[in-house]
């Protein structure tokens, strides 16, 4: 927690459960992004945190912004973004969507299937578009594999095709999967990126534009993550490798790093009981804030958040807890395979600091569950 969010919660005393941002990490985090890959362009995944005033601190910066639907064009348009800046890196795309899109005036799009393709070439004709591939996330806490990415050698086909239709064959796109610990992994996607960008050149003339490498680089949760330097390196070396002559433009889409740490969320102990008669058995707590709350990613406890407590600086004795929100829904759960020590004293009315909840923690909340309201939201 930085000492401009410590001071805010001190002196304004915010009601619980709220997010709360410092704007000035988010910066930071972007300047290192670009120092670690000065020849990447930049495209802040806009789901992380949608917030007008991160959009405003990056657009300041330079920052260009990938967006996932109309609603998100809206937001990034309001903040003053030009059109120029968005592509939309979603490759499961309404015909409205394209069209509202391509009315507003963006040209990029992103595809990993032949249907897509075509409904980008009647709704968004003469556009550029760049293929996703599915590559392995092995080292991801988070996933992407699954829903998807296409291969090597459909790829090759469908740019074709694309160049066929009318549109522009831009370029190639992988995510690694999000919070990606593996700093090898983005290299063993890049081999695959660079075998299909040679063969489209030499085999049907096409030369891609780019690379975007996804997002997928981590935030600090509990347990130690490499640099982002060293991820920077890896990639460098990697396109050193494989394009010896010339390399494509690097794209990035960095969302949970940018903003995960600039973020926290203040809570209440709604209640701290032992439910059972063995004093042994795990205490369990329940927040003012949960999965349906903005926590959705303690979806199978794959994403371990960090708590401070009161009495970090006092107490001496810590015991398991399991913890869980507030609604009547069962699964509203957050660790229970994994309990998180907790000190002995926290007991009902107690706030805790969730750390590093910055990016996909508002954008999860829904509106009305149990008739608990949105997550308030407060930007420094």
């Amino acid at each position: 927690m930085t000492p401009k969010i410590a001071r805010f919660l001190a002196d304004q005393q915010p009601a619980t459960p709220c997010l709360v941002v410092d704007l000035s990490v988010v910066a930071e985090q972007y300047q290192a992004l670009h120092n670690a890959l000065p020849t990447g362009r930049i495209h802040y995944a806009v789901k992380a945190n949608p917030a007008s005033a991160i959009l405003t601190c990056l657009h300041q910066l330079g920052s260009y912004f990938d967006i996932a639907s109309p609603g998100e064009i809206d937001l990034c348009l309001q903040a003053g973004i030009p059109a120029a800046k968005l592509s939309f890196g979603h490759t499961v795309k309404t015909a409205r969507s394209i069209a509202y899109a391509h009315q507003k005036g963006l040209t990029l799009f992103a595809f990993d299937c032949l249907e897509e393709l075509e409904k980008l070439a009647q709704h968004a004709p003469g556009c550029s578009v760049f293929c996703r591939l599915g590559v392995l996330n092995t080292g991801a806490e988070w996933p992407l594999s699954r829903k998807f990415g296409t291969t090597v050698e459909h790829a090759f086909t469908l740019l074709t095709k694309a160049h066929a239709l009318g549109l522009k064959p831009a370029g190639l796109s992988f995510h690694v999967g999000s919070q990606q610990t593996h700093i090898e992994a983005y290299a063993e996607a890049i081999a695959q990126a660079a075998e299909l960008y040679h063969r489209l050149d030499t085999e049907q003339n096409i030369t891609l534009d780019f690379i975007n490498m996804g997002g997928g680089f981590p935030t600090y949760y509990r347990t130690p993550i490499p640099a982002i330097d060293q991820f920077g390196q890896a990639i460098t070396t990697a396109m050193q490798t494989h394009f010896p002559r010339h390399a494509p433009q690097i794209l990035l889409e960095p969302g949970r790093y940018m903003v995960g740490s600039a973020g926290i969320v203040q809570t209440e102990v709604v209640l701290a009981s032992h439910r059972g008669n063995r004093e042994d058995e795990p205490r369990w707590v329940y927040l003012d804030i949960g999965r349906f709350g903005g926590l959705a990613e303690t979806e199978g406890e794959a994403i371990r958040y960090a708590f401070q407590t009161p009495y970090d600086e006092t107490s001496t004795h810590y015991s398991p807890c399991i913890l869980a929100g507030p609604s009547c829904d069962s699964m509203d759960v957050l660790y229970e395979k994994n309990p998180v020590p907790l000190p002995d004293e926290l007991k009902t009315g107690d706030k805790l600091i969730i750390l590093s909840t910055g990016a996909y923690v508002s954008t999860y909340c829904s509106t009305g569950f149990n008739g608990f309201p949105p997550l308030k939201e407060y930007y420094l």
